[in-house]
């Protein structure tokens, strides 16, 4: 790191400049390749995936998407000739589009009468696509819908729905992006009461997210990428860039202003706090990546492209921290340090941060009751997480759609004329059914409990393979639906595919959806494990305890409960919905993982700044109870105002209409909130204060075991473990059989 920083700071100009050709560079070739997003829910092993299979290799004209052109007269019937020769011309013509395979008209064939409302005012017609939706691209959709919205007319609504659909209707995040960074810049200009300081964390999260997004971009032609990734990467990526960048500023301005070897020296001062802030900055990030990565686990294609652009916004963004940043303060200078006025009047001259003394008080008032803190705060905690033991996963549907939308619109018109289950009707493959077979599968689906009809089945050329639509009752994120689903694969299908020697599979979108939640559901605490074990570890490894990654492990995953019961309340209830117009529905089955990844890696970052400043009281020869409470000064001040960038951030995403991003959004920002408040300022100085030098003992057989990793310094050369076997008398003095005032060199790295 020193090396770097040096190197940085030596050659500032070239680091500039390079930053620039780079973030240039990468986004023209971003710009000419374009993007090729993909949602892309392949889940190996399940039944809606062998459906799948089967048809694109045996039935092909109905193994891709299946979208609906509804529409609705104010007067009349939609069979009065007029409406029928004008819906009948936009299908014909909607046939020849490209990659539309065929269209089912309400008035022809099987569907005749049956995709017609009762009333006579409400129809719909299929549309066939070539391929599934996350493989077709967006001018398909496209085409469509400009072919169907002209044929409305006075008195005849015309709205089209299914996931080709919506791909259309899919909404840029510069609103959210631009009220982030005004936030975000409020909070600085309040924390360094400069422009220039205020600026330099801004630009550099800026260079190395727009970085990121130009590489994420070139990124989804190699890997199915979600559409909703580059979202949820600038989210994160401005969020971690701003944090790391606002760390690495407060220890150079303390650096510079003494006192210490780098007291008054702009560049000594930015090796001191890259040697020291920057490695923390480092290790934060790569745990954070390293938490994303974790989803590589799950074996689900679906997550692995959300998993690596959300890395690459981090590594690019701490990448800028840990070089662009040195170079710019390198120009920058003393102006970042000049005292405010006020303190010029006073002749204030302290190294310490700006509130130091107000942070000290309240961790002194902390360790003085630090049991009934900690106790009252990990109740408050678990009362918050209480409504996740309720979590319900699933995909929401177009109902949660605004208004705006024409897939909503298409929504309420089915919902209207046929019942909400028509939005997403199951499809049943059947393979080597005779036509009584075929027949007698028919009438028994018919019959099951929450089914409103099934279409008759459709046959390919052979014979071999074939279809069944079936409308349930209920909407396709319904927890009825679920259930259907389920009934019909354990109940009802099973005797009669045995009887009739038939493999019979339920599949569709909204089957794939409840197999989708189900996979992860399962595969969920195997992840949990994986990734706190490999955190654990890393803080083993740096902190040469056993307490700092229980502790860790613990309060993170209070901090994961809680925001899962916020989004509980808000998105499943929907305590909120005349507030803040969100439609009650099940939470998005990649949710959990997500957050659990995002959010472990988040809490990470403040563990390890605050544990890092703590720990290096520690070793410079304060007491544990003495460290606890100057590590809470020298950090609580940064800590928070990082929390409240992110937390700005986070929830300025909740401004648009992707009920995905507003879900990541509050879940996000309410577990930084909870953790950086809660956590992070009550429960965690309280438990250290309770355990006292406990806090740094591990066992001398595994300190010799483990790699030694510094992330505090060159200048704190410390021997900073408190091998059990070492500790013979009970009586002895702390100081007396404390290794690290034996071992410390140069009383440790100035703050």
């Amino acid at each position: 790191m020193l090396k770097l920083a040096r190197w940085s700071t030596t050659h500032r100009l070239y680091v500039v400049l390079g930053w620039l050709a780079l973030i240039v560079v990468v986004n023209v070739i971003a710009q000419s390749a374009g993007t090729s997003y993909s949602n892309n829910f392949t889940l190996p092993g399940s039944d809606s995936q062998r459906a799948a299979d089967l048809l694109q290799k045996s039935f092909p004209v109905q193994a891709g998407d299946r979208d609906t052109i509804v529409f609705r007269v104010s007067n009349g019937q939609v069979t009065d000739p007029a409406v029928r020769a004008r819906m009948e011309e936009t299908f014909a013509k909607v046939a020849k589009l490209p990659h539309v395979a065929s269209v089912v008209s309400p008035y022809a064939g099987a569907s005749a009468g049956q995709a017609i409302s009762k009333d006579g005012r409400i129809a719909f017609a299929t549309v066939l696509f070539n391929e599934k939706a996350n493989d077709l691209p967006k001018s398909a959709g496209e085409g469509v819908v400009k072919v169907a919205t002209a044929a409305r007319q006075p008195g005849l609504q015309v709205e089209l729905g299914g996931f080709a659909i919506e791909a259309t209707q899919r909404e840029g995040f510069g609103l959210s992006t631009a009220v982030g960074l005004l936030a975000a810049i409020v909070v600085l200009l309040i924390t360094f009461g400069s422009l220039i300081a205020m600026g330099l964390p801004i630009v550099t999260a800026l260079f190395g997210l727009g970085t990121g997004l130009g590489m994420i971009a070139l990124f989804t032609h190699v890997v199915d990428t979600p559409d909703f990734s580059s979202e949820l990467a600038a989210m994160i990526g401005l969020g971690v860039g701003i944090d790391y960048s606002l760390f690495i500023l407060t220890r150079f301005r303390e650096a510079y202003a003494g006192p210490g070897p780098a007291t008054g020296l702009v560049k000594e001062s930015v090796v001191q706090a890259m040697d020291t802030a920057g490695r923390a900055v480092l290790f934060a990030g790569c745990t954070v990546v390293i938490a994303l990565l974790g989803m590589m686990v799950l074996g689900v294609s679906f997550l692995y492209g959300v998993a690596i652009s959300a890395s690459i916004a981090v590594l690019m963004v701490m990448l800028g921290s840990l070089t662009l940043l040195p170079a710019l303060l390198a120009f920058a200078g003393s102006r970042l340090v000049r005292p405010s006025r006020r303190a010029r009047r006073r002749g204030e001259q302290t190294a310490a941060p700006a509130g130091a003394g107000r942070w000290l008080a309240w961790s002194r008032f902390v360790q003085r009751r630090p049991w009934t803190i900690a106790i009252v705060s990990t109740l408050v905690m678990l009362a918050i997480a209480a409504p996740a033991l309720a979590l319900r996963l699933g995909s929401s549907d177009a109902g949660n759609d605004p208004q705006s939308f024409t897939a909503r619109r298409a929504y309420d018109l089915l919902a209207e004329g046929f019942g909400k289950g028509f939005s997403g009707p199951l499809l049943v493959v059947a393979q080597n059914g005779t036509p009584a077979a075929l027949h007698q599968l028919q009438g028994t689906i018919a019959t099951a409990p929450n089914v409103v009809s099934v279409t008759p089945p459709r046959v390919n050329p052979s014979g071999q393979v074939a279809t069944l639509s079936v409308y349930p009752k209920s909407a396709p994120q319904d927890y009825a639906t679920s259930q259907l689903v389920s009934h019909l694969r354990s109940d009802v299908i099973p005797p009669l595919a045995a009887q009739n020697h038939m493999n019979v599979y339920v599949g569709g979108v909204t089957a794939g959806s409840v197999d989708f939640a189900t996979t992860l559901g399962h595969k969920l605490p195997l992840f949990i494990g994986v990734v706190v074990l490999l955190s654990a570890l890393l803080l083993m490894v740096v902190f040469r305890s056993l307490v700092i990654p229980l502790q860790a492990a613990f309060m993170n995953l209070l901090s994961i409960g809680a925001a899962l019961g916020v989004i509980v309340v808000v998105f499943q209830w929907g305590w909120l919905d005349g507030i803040i117009e969100i439609s009650k529905g099940p939470i998005e089955s990649f949710i959990p993982v997500m957050l659990f990844a995002i959010v472990f890696g988040l809490s990470m970052d403040y563990e390890v700044f605050l544990i890092s400043r703590i720990h290096e009281q520690w070793a410079r020869g304060s007491d544990s109870r003495q460290a606890v409470g100057e590590g809470l000064a020298l950090t609580g001040r940064v800590v928070t105002a990082a929390a409240a960038i992110m937390i700005c951030v986070f929830l300025s995403f909740m401004l648009g209409e992707n009920r995905v991003i507003k879900e990541f959004g509050l879940s996000l920002a309410s577990a930084v909130f909870l953790d950086a408040v809660v956590v992070r300022c009550l429960l965690l100085p309280a438990v250290l204060t309770i355990l006292g030098p406990r806090t740094w003992q591990i066992p001398a057989w595994l300190d010799r075991t483990l790699p030694h990793l510094n992330i505090e310094g060159t200048a704190a050369t410390v021997t900073v473990a408190t091998p059990l076997e070492d500790s013979e008398e009970q009586g002895e003095d702390e100081a007396d059989r404390d290794p690290r005032r034996r071992d410390a060199v140069g009383g440790g790295v100035e703050g």
